[in-house]
């Protein structure tokens, strides 16, 4: 599913009224009876009370209609107004005006302990404050009515994002309604995909309140959910070759866990042919675990990690192979970190860089734009703040942009990896995955996803595709093996045992579609 910015569901809104000549009126009803069918299915409406707490935009005239279709079905609901009601304009003034004739109270909210009294004794509670344009910190009335809807523990249905979340970003400005429900319209805003924005909106609806395909699945947003690609068949008389046959240069002293998922993982994942080269010392030991791994043992430096002398073996090694994964618990010895600049640079083949990898190129990531191959990029947020040269905190700021920018900077696929990772491809559209947790947040969970992601593009998909099915998988293994155990305690070896039963899922069509899109309505 499309996901857009605040600009561009503007541009929808505009467009649908304008150029298609779908009136507002139709546009706001719309979004109304999509926000009470929710509210019918999860709370009942016949007899219920309900508070509406609404801005003095177009939010606040969804809450309206919500308000007088509330009434036409049954219900008790009495209007809070947070702004002034003459600010109203359009279909939102249209509505107001309507309530105005109904024996539906609406109040002009001077102070909180006007609300204080319905909020403990209603049944829901409709968001209608802000919605997605906010641009500003919330303060004031807003925040103590924010903080009053939070604590009085109803249930809360929130109008296109919760109010205090950014639309554009997911980030809190300073407060937060935390919702049961979200109807959002159109399509999802970034806003309601990223988090924290995506935990607080609790379970998300869409509603296409009338705009035709044309507008929702356009070519001109670049912005998606990590939707369903289809594996590739695995052929009966395939060898391991022709599943992919990948070089990992990965290890060094006291770092055996690394490398071990990584190649493990590509087999778990259904990779054909893994090959292994790590320091000398380190081989024995991964061996012992590792036993359907081919080693080439390295020389090494005197700290036990892989030695620039092993240059020539690895190019001779990488030019024979479909893929080569470098950076898993490599260190960042000086001599190795060498090494990592000169192979990334020569390597002719698609190379995946994780890690340490990622940081050894850091200080000059600009070697990437020259590599004739696809190249494909891991970072967390500290990595992605050291390729960038920016702060984490920048970084949040604007996540998508950055990822997009960076993208075209360094010329490779980048997975920005976090709670709901992003994808950024190569033709500069964005995919925010929605598998995986938070018990995931574990050392050796992000080597294993380089192995996934190895063996995605050793069984044939391309490099864009198999950035996005490995994320996609590595989350579903998590996720499968968080409700076996639990999230708390899951190892990264519980993940990579769940990834044969990840694709088993997959290829027989058993995955619940939330993990691609949220529900319609």
């Amino acid at each position: 599913m499309k996901i857009a910015s605040v600009d561009e569901m503007r541009f929808m809104d505009r467009y649908a009224i304008e150029k298609l000549g779908i009136a507002e009126e139709i546009l706001m009803e719309n979004a109304g009876i999509a926000a009470v069918n929710v509210l019918k299915n999860k709370i009942g409406i016949r007899d219920k009370k309900f508070v509406i707490f609404c801005g003095s935009g177009n939010n606040g005239g969804d809450g309206l209609v919500i308000a007088r279709l509330i009434h036409s079905n049954g219900g008790r609901v009495k209007v809070f107004l947070l702004g002034d009601a003459s600010k109203y304009k359009g279909a939102a003034k249209t509505n107001f005006t309507i309530i105005a004739r109904l024996p539906i109270e609406v109040i002009k909210l001077e102070g909180l302990a006007t609300a204080k009294k319905d909020v403990a004794h209603c049944d829901a509670v409709v968001d209608a404050i802000f919605g997605t344009g906010l641009d500003r910190t919330v303060a004031g009335m807003a925040a103590d009515v924010i903080a009053l809807i939070n604590k009085s523990k109803k249930k809360v249905l929130s109008l296109d994002i919760p109010s205090g979340v950014s639309g554009n970003t997911g980030e809190v400005m300073g407060e937060a309604v935390k919702a049961d429900y979200t109807v959002t319209f159109g399509l999802p805003k970034i806003g309601n995909m990223l988090y924290p924005g995506y935990e607080l909106g609790g379970e998300l609806f869409v509603s296409r309140i009338s705009f035709p395909s044309s507008l929702t699945e356009g070519r001109n947003l670049k912005i998606a959910t990590n939707d369903y690609i289809v594996l590739p068949q695995r052929p009966a008389e395939a060898y391991k070759g022709a599943m992919g046959d990948v070089l990992f240069i990965a290890g060094a002293a006291n770092y055996y866990g690394a490398p071990y998922f990584a190649a493990m993982s590509f087999l778990k994942s259904g990779g054909g042919y893994a090959r292994l080269a790590a320091p000398h010392s380190v081989v024995p030991v991964i061996a012992k675990r590792g036993r359907e791994i081919v080693y080439l043992p390295q020389e090494e430096t005197a700290v036990g990690s892989i030695a620039l002398k092993n240059k020539k073996a690895l190019l001779n090694a990488a030019a024979k192979v479909d893929m080569v994964v470098i950076g898993p618990g490599l260190s960042l010895q000086e001599e190795t970190i060498k090494l990592v600049k000169e192979l990334t640079a020569a390597i002719k083949v698609p190379l995946l860089i994780d890690g340490d990898g990622l940081t050894a190129i850091s200080d000059n990531p600009e070697i990437l734009r020259h590599r004739k191959a696809a190249t494909i990029l891991t970072p967390h947020m500290g990595e992605m703040a050291r390729l960038t040269g920016m702060s984490t905190a920048e970084i949040s700021a604007d996540k998508i942009a950055v990822l997009r920018e960076t993208v075209e900077k360094l010329k490779s696929t980048i997975i920005l990896k976090g709670a709901h990772s992003l994808i950024g491809a190569s033709d500069g559209s964005i995919y925010i995955n929605l598998s995986g947790n938070a018990g995931m947040a574990t050392a050796g969970s992000g080597d294993v996803l380089t192995g996934c992601i190895a063996a995605m593009h050793g069984m044939g998909l391309k490099p864009d595709e198999a950035a996005r099915k490995g994320v996609f998988l590595h989350g579903y293994a998590g996720d499968l093996a968080a409700a076996k155990k639990g999230s708390d305690g899951i190892t990264a070896r519980d993940i990579m045992e769940f990834l044969p039963q990840a694709l088993k899922h997959d290829r027989n069509g058993i995955i619940d579609t939330k993990y691609y899109n949220p529900l319609c309505v």
